[in-house]
């Protein structure tokens, strides 16, 4: 369900639904923020929203809905910031039972999204894209479908139609979460050698090795990492340094120290540490991970009653966690987060409380501490700075 650089408009319309507030771009050397989140279930949300972030106060302004798209769940940005990729997480395009992923040109001075095209993501419900780190493929994690697909960016920035579509089968020991396969993040390695996909219903992540150039994916020896029984690998997140990265667990509120061996491409687990403070409490799922720039600090979002981000830090040299503090969210659900590029704040996408949360951080000690300021929107649930 990577990255917060884009949206304060709002604190006057405080008592407006965020769908009704009126648009208003303007071009602003404060760069850009963009949400995505769910367009149904209730939400009055239409599709992808921009903002300007202002890191000297942490504050956002609205700039209003930059493009109409159904559920854009999770957006990826290119590198030179041009062109930004959304999953749409629908089951049902062009009259089959599948998802979408767009594709759309970004307008720096006002926000604005053009649409350049859209294509089926090869299986229903798409919950994450990302680029590889050439930008020319486009990774996808069909959750519903449980299923992983790469597409070609084509010049101009359109996406291909999916040159693969690896369909997994099986099922976890969990009966009501793990009844089949959900691939859940699509994560290119650092040397863009390797495709990790995260399953939530099979417990493990799938490796895959990598060709930029077809976006074609052969399996890795050995192909695949594997998870405790019953804990849902869900997110992950290399380390800077690339010997190391993490993985959270969602049904078992934990965080998966991994070694990888960048030449075997072999995932190994040094570590695994609880991200909630009651981690057996099912009701508590773990979301989330996001690395600070100088790879010191971990950040896990809990989903739940807790409502809290984990902070570990990072071991230099053998990439293990310490727990330094949990705090709260400062709303409910916090589904994703980013950190902005001056380091100094995160940006929180409350998915239950329909509200972005601001959250000071200390660039030394990598506490966090509350601001007080929110702004609202419906369901956002991915924070993407560009």
């Amino acid at each position: 369900m990577e990255n917060l650089t884009r949206r304060s408009l709002l604190i006057g319309l405080s008592t407006v639904a965020f769908a009704e507030a009126i648009p208003t771009f303007a071009a602003s050397a404060d760069p850009l923020v963009y949400i995505g989140g769910y367009t149904d279930k209730g939400s009055k949300s239409e599709g992808i929203y921009a903002y300007r972030w202002n890191a000297g106060k942490g504050e956002l302004t609205a700039l209003g809905l930059a493009a109409p798209t159904p559920n854009p769940s999770f957006l990826a940005i290119s590198a030179n910031h041009t062109l930004l990729y959304a999953a749409n997480e629908i089951t049902s395009f062009n009259g089959a039972k599948d998802g979408s992923v767009s594709a759309f040109s970004v307008d720096p001075q006002s926000g604005k999204l053009t649409l350049l095209n859209v294509v089926s993501s090869g299986g229903a419900g798409p919950c994450n894209i990302n680029l590889d780190q050439t930008g020319k493929v486009a990774l996808v994690a069909n959750y519903d479908a449980g299923s992983a697909a790469t597409f070609r960016v084509l010049p101009g920035g359109k996406l291909s139609e999916h040159v693969e579509d690896i369909a997994y089968s099986g099922h976890g020991p969990n009966p009501d979460r793990q009844q089949s396969a959900h691939a859940h993040c699509a994560t290119a390695s650092p040397d863009n050698r390797y495709v990790l996909i995260n399953d939530l219903g099979l417990d493990r992540i799938h490796v895959y090795k990598l060709d930029p150039a077809t976006a074609k994916l052969t399996p890795g020896a050995p192909p695949a990492y594997y998870a405790t029984p019953d804990s849902g690998p869900r997110s992950l997140v290399f380390h800077p340094n690339g010997r190391f990265c993490y993985s959270t667990n969602e049904l078992s509120n934990t965080v998966d120290v991994l070694s990888w061996d960048a030449e075997a491409g072999k995932l190994t687990r040094i570590q695994n540490l609880p991200t909630a403070a009651n981690p057996t409490d099912t009701k508590n799922t773990a979301a989330s991970v996001v690395i600070d720039r100088e790879g010191k600090s971990l950040y896990v979002s809990n989903r739940g009653p807790e409502n809290s981000i984990a902070h570990f830090r990072i071991d230099h040299f053998g990439g293990e966690l310490r727990f330094i503090e949990r705090v709260d969210s400062g709303g409910k659900i916090p589904r994703h987060f980013a950190i902005d590029p001056s380091q100094k704040w995160l940006i929180v996408a409350h998915q239950g409380s329909n509200e972005l949360v601001i959250l000071k951080r200390d660039t030394i000690t990598g506490r966090l501490e509350p601001t007080g300021r929110s702004y609202p929107i419906d369901m956002p649930t991915c924070v993407l700075f560009a």
